[in-house]
């Protein structure tokens, strides 16, 4: 009994197998790498990091003031 649910399992995985395979078809995808994205360039990146370490040390730092 075993060898034949083996055998049926086989079958039907075998099957989905083949459903997997194209049909001819090419499905073309067009990624343009010359995107003018402002999140691409770098000089972007590095402003931001600036600008979030200076908020993060101004945010830290309290504004100095010392309750007395």
């Amino acid at each position: 009994m075993k060898k034949a649910y083996l055998s049926v399992i086989a079958v039907f995985v075998s099957a989905l197998m083949f459903a997997q395979e194209g049909t001819g078809t090419k499905i073309d995808v067009d990624i343009n790498k010359d995107s003018a994205a402002w999140y691409a360039s770098p000089w972007v990146w590095v402003v931001g990091a600036a600008v979030f370490i200076l908020l993060l040390v101004a945010l830290t730092r309290g504004g100095g003031r010392q309750a007395d």
